[in-house]
């Protein structure tokens, strides 16, 4: 069983199975000849024949075979372990690339946790296939025949009869294939559906224990891991049948062709060493396809990995451009952009905006009305989109993907801090940075006061950056943000889940950027937009109104009609404050 395509993928490891191959055949050929030995000894001593000479050369040939046997043995798991090094480090390597023809909307695609397990245990299977499996299947063709060759000298009709033997194996290896591959694939689906969900549940353990859900998603893992063993004891099962019936053919056939030579014995054909030769290497004729049978199931695994591996591989890239990026003011414009994540769920339904250079626009509007999918085109993490969408006049679908990357930044409310120090953390946006520079932009978001309470720029981060507050981590995100230093800005619900003094030491910050740079502001929160240079307010993946503050405000849409129910809502909550502090006091 060859997969082909498979094979073309990592030709390089070609010259690794063939080591593997011919050291294995070395090894053969030295045990045929100490066998041989072993023969001609014995006929030596039943024709009276035996002589100091005949022993010391039969004891030459053993220790001489035994050195090449463990020689070949060490050589054979050399070319074993470079074959399974080239496999891992091309398919990794295949596999990365991929993601990054791919880009930024890799996830349209495919699961991160589903990229996790082909990169880890689909690779490691088919480590397996190469230096393991293939380099075996050649040498079990091979074998048989070397044998045969050899020992048709002796006797023609017991070797034939094991060489015929032989190819029963294969057979049942065949069948068994077509029984296993879809049971295998089923497998994998399972194993991928399992990974999807314990990586899923493990990230959102803390929601569960608020909610005490956790002990509902563990009933439902239960579900699933119940049907992922089920699965594996049929693939066990099945491995455990197909090997029993390999070896009753394999002991079955050794034991035909050890009876014919017997009988060629006693019809007086061949003699008593010869008989011992075929007896004693009857079983090589089919330890290597036995061999290759119990390897067979693990290559069977690597070929269902390899089908996910080629399906990552086959997803098909949005063409990426050649242009670089526009050396002019920037401006941006939408041309009747609609775009929508499933067929019948359209997002955006003909956008058409236009944003000059160095402006300060905002997109306002309820949840789902479109703005950060508008966000998601704008930085090529959405793709399928139909309309213009231009940038200093180029198309964004003809710019280079590290050249938008390079040119615009997007800051979130969960932009990823990673383990590690602050430098480290800020250097990704500006790795020659002087350290003037970092505190610069530190002391800009008002965080450099309190890294020198604790161990300044190598104050140590957790993952997601735990140790720090919500307020903290933003702010460091934007000191990273305002260290890469690009044209244009996008700031995704970036004041969001914030305390009120680093929202508005937030908002400060991007008012002071806005007069030198492109800024693209997404906010729930109205009273944050009020000194844009353009609001869209967004309804139902359409612009419902358009224009600044005091503009909407004139039109008493539906602009006005959020923008004063917010400002109710914010001074109830602050006169419930107030009354609340007040009542303290009294107290």
């Amino acid at each position: 069983m060859i997969k082909t395509r498979l094979v073309k993928l990592l030709s390089h490891t070609k010259k690794y199975i063939v080591q593997m191959v011919l050291w294995q055949w070395i090894a053969l050929l030295g045990q045929i000849a100490a066998i041989f030995s072993i023969g001609r000894m014995v006929d030596c001593i039943l024709m009276h024949q035996m002589s100091d000479q005949v022993i010391l050369t039969t004891f030459m040939v053993l220790v001489v075979a035994v050195a090449i046997r463990f020689l070949c043995d060490q050589m054979a798991t050399r070319a074993s372990f470079a074959a399974s090094v080239d496999v891992k480090r091309i398919l990794r390597e295949k596999i990365y690339e991929k993601l990054l023809c791919l880009g930024a909307s890799y996830r349209e695609h495919v699961s991160t946790s589903e990229v996790v397990q082909m990169s880890t245990e689909g690779v490691e299977q088919l480590e397996i296939y190469f230096g393991k499996y293939l380099p075996q299947l050649f040498y079990s063709i091979l074998a048989p025949v070397t044998l045969f060759i050899i020992l048709s000298f002796i006797s023609l009709k017991a070797s034939a009869v094991l060489l015929i033997c032989v190819p029963l194996i294969p057979i049942s290896i065949v069948a068994v294939q077509k029984l296993a591959k879809k049971l295998l694939n089923k497998y994998w689906g399972l194993y991928t559906t399992l990974g999807d969900s314990f990586l899923e549940n493990l990230q959102g353990m803390t929601t569960l224990k608020i909610y005490q859900a956790d002990e509902m998603k563990a009933v439902e893992m239960d579900e699933e891991a119940q049907n992922f063993r089920k699965i594996t004891m049929k693939v066990l099962t099945m491995q455990l049948n197909s090997t029993s019936v390999m070896d009753i053919i394999a002991y079955g056939g050794a034991a035909v062709g050890m009876i014919t030579a017997i009988h060629q014995y006693i019809a007086g054909n061949i003699t008593l060493g010869g008989t011992l030769i075929i007896l004693l290497l009857a079983s090589e004729f089919f330890i290597p396809l036995r061999l290759l049978g119990s390897f067979f199931h693990i290559a069977m695994n690597g070929m269902a990995a390899s089908d996910k591996i080629f399906g990552l591989l086959d997803l098909k890239e949005v063409e990426s451009g050649e242009s670089y990026f526009p050396q002019v003011e920037l401006d941006i414009s939408l041309d009747d952009v609609h775009f929508a994540y499933e067929k019948d769920r359209e997002i955006l339904k003909g956008i058409t905006m236009n944003f000059p250079a160095n402006s300060f626009i905002s997109f306002v509007g309820e949840s789902g009305c479109g703005k950060s999918t508008l966000a998601g085109i704008l930085t090529a993490r959405n793709r399928g989109y139909s309309g213009s969408v231009k940038v200093g006049g180029v198309d964004i679908s003809q710019i280079r993907e590290e050249e938008l990357m390079a040119h615009m930044t997007k800051i979130t409310h969960n932009s990823y801090l990673f383990a590690g120090t602050v430098e480290e953390n800020l250097r990704m946006a500006k790795p020659d940075a002087t350290r003037e520079e970092l505190e610069h932009v530190l002391e800009k978001v008002n965080l450099l006061a309190f890294l020198k309470e604790q161990d300044e720029l190598q104050t140590v981060l957790l993952e997601k950056g735990e140790n720090f507050s919500g307020g903290q981590r933003q702010r460091l995100a934007l000191a990273r943000a305002l260290l890469f230093d690009t044209p244009i800005y996008i700031f995704d619900e970036a004041t969001s889940n914030i305390d009120m003094e680093s929202e508005e030491m937030i908002m400060n910050v991007i008012r002071e950027l806005s007069k030198t740079k492109m800024i693209l502001f997404i906010s729930h929160r109205l009273s944050n937009v009020v000194d844009s240079d353009c609001i869209y307010m967004m309804k139902d993946g359409i612009v419902a109104e358009e224009g600044t503050h005091e503009q909407l405000m004139r039109k008493k849409g539906v602009y006005q009609h959020l923008f004063d129910k917010q400002k109710e809502l914010e001074s109830y909550a602050a006169n419930m404050s107030w009354n609340e502090s007040l009542k303290k006091k009294v107290v």
